[in-house]
């Protein structure tokens, strides 16, 4: 990806309800900015236990608020039907060849309309479609932070006495049309929260 620098946004998420916020403001954002007849790849990536399968489950219900979303670690694909869309959690970690994606069916599975959530897309590189958002997890600590001053997701300054251990950092971006029409609400949605 060739990421223009307006395109991208790095925010804290303090902690896990602040986590389920951001999953449902992009959630919100694509409600609201794609016709039901539209296809959404997001790539995932952060290391083991940075949220990523946390924050998918919260996108996921909010469609679906009642599902029970399991993590596809084993089946590497877990599938929900949306009432305008199908939403494919997809956990490529235990992939081990990006060809494997052909048994699953990926072509078919990705048919609009559809969001994929994708976690650790590289796994499948060469295979999987080009990301139209790409966000990236991180664990945040005292040691972590830089010198600058962190803005959480929702406009509450932090110092180091708030970064506890559940504090994520997230940067989401884009460099395609449609990525960019989702970018632009998502920052819509946050701003009114």
């Amino acid at each position: 990806m060739n990421i223009d620098e307006t395109q991208k946004k790095h925010y804290t998420l303090e902690n896990e309800s602040q986590t389920i916020l951001f999953a449902q403001c992009l959630a919100r954002a694509y409600q609201s900015c794609f016709s039901s007849h539209q296809g959404l790849v997001v790539y995932l990536k952060g290391d083991l236990g940075a949220g990523k399968s946390f924050f998918s489950r919260a996108f996921i219900q909010f469609f679906l608020p009642q599902q029970k979303v399991k993590s596809p670690t084993y089946t590497l694909v877990e599938s929900y039907q949306a009432p305008f869309t199908t939403i494919h959690h997809f956990d490529l970690y235990r992939l081990g060849d990006p060809e494997e994606l052909e048994y699953l069916a990926i072509r078919e599975l990705l048919t609009e309309p559809f969001i994929a959530l994708i976690e650790w897309p590289q796994k499948g590189e060469g295979v999987l479609p080009d990301a139209d958002l790409l966000i990236e997890l991180q664990h945040l600590n005292g040691l972590e932070q830089s010198n600058t001053e962190s803005v959480n997701a929702f406009d509450v300054v932090l110092d180091d006495a708030v970064l506890g251990s559940d504090v994520r950092g997230v940067t989401f971006s884009t460099d395609t049309a449609r990525g960019g029409e989702f970018f632009k609400r998502i920052l819509f949605e946050m701003s009114e929260k």
